[in-house]
């Protein structure tokens, strides 16, 4: 199984509703021993921080053409802590409510897209300190920033849940 390394980030100007984007870099070294880099980014305008970190994941995920075993490195702890810490089976357990209180959980559409996605794969999620000089979590900021500022933002479709 092919290893790679995916770092992911999001950022949104005006958070909450203001325009937003996401970066990705994957890096994997194939058979031969040849390092190999792709970036990827996309913005969003009226969306969230959140939304962008999620879509980042999902994107980065969704750009693997066949079962990989994947190290995803993320800057939000959001996204970390739900896989990691078992928030994810509790929200789907719970019918995607969270807490005492038991709130509707946010990004529900994109949560599920992303455990589609993450079922054809190994995957682990690893936190990286954000503007830390960690060289991908940086570049991958310069990324999403850069599409957040874009001119070609699209529209984030949210669904209904």
């Amino acid at each position: 199984m092919q290893e790679v390394n995916v770092y992911t980030d999001g950022a949104c100007r005006g958070n909450p509703d203001g325009p937003g984007g996401f970066g990705v870099v994957l890096e994997y070294t194939d058979d031969k021993g040849n390092h190999h880099e792709k970036e990827l980014s996309g913005g969003y305008m009226h969306t969230t921080n959140n939304r962008m970190e999620l879509m980042g994941v999902l994107k980065g995920l969704e750009a693997l053409k066949r079962p990989c075993k994947v190290k995803l490195y993320t800057d939000s702890q959001y996204i970390v802590k739900a896989f990691n810490e078992g928030w994810l089976n509790n929200w789907m357990k719970n019918n995607w409510k969270r807490g005492k209180k038991k709130e509707d959980v946010k990004n529900v559409d994109l949560w599920k897209q992303i455990l589609s996605a993450k079922d054809k794969h190994d995957v682990s999620f690893h936190w990286v300190k954000g503007h830390a000089s960690h060289p991908q979590n940086e570049r991958c900021d310069v990324l999403a920033t850069t599409a957040a500022d874009g001119n070609h933002l699209i529209e984030d479709k949210r669904s209904s849940e």
